[in-house]
Order: C-alpha cells, then sequence, then structure tokens
C-alpha cells in the first residue's frame, strides 16, 4: 500500500472541497465532502498508478504562517 500527502482547500464559488497531490499533474479531484473527496481521490490516484510510478515535479514540505502587519 502506498501513501500519498494531498492538499485540500474549499472553493468559495462552489462550496466543493478540492484536492491535489503536490507535484503530480493530473492527480487532482474535488467532492462535496471530505468523506467524498478522499475516496475520488484515492480512485483517481489508482488510476494514474496503473500507467507505472508517478513522475513527481515537486515534493510537499508543509505549511507555514506569516504574519504581516
Amino acid at each position: 500500500m502506498r501513501s500519498f500527502n494531498f492538499v485540500v482547500e474549499r472553493d468559495p464559488d462552489t462550496g466543493l472541497f478540492v484536492g491535489h497531490v503536490p507535484g503530480w499533474p493530473g492527480a487532482h479531484t474535488q467532492g462535496e465532502s471530505l468523506d467524498e473527496l478522499q475516496r475520488n481521490l484515492e480512485e483517481v490516484v489508482s488510476m494514474l498508478l496503473e500507467d507505472g510510478e508517478p513522475k513527481l515535479e515537486s515534493e510537499f514540505v508543509g505549511v507555514q504562517t506569516i504574519k504581516v502587519a
């Protein structure tokens, strides 16, 4: 079993959750709930893995916060 980090955002216009695996073109989807988003992304990643090992363009490191005046 493989593990991949993914980023979740909410589209302000539709209210849908949008997720993508950083650095992996095509590894993105959306869902009305976080559970639906995760199921959809698992399906997308499984299909992409059928084509072979991913060639990630970048590696997810993390999220940081900045403060501005």
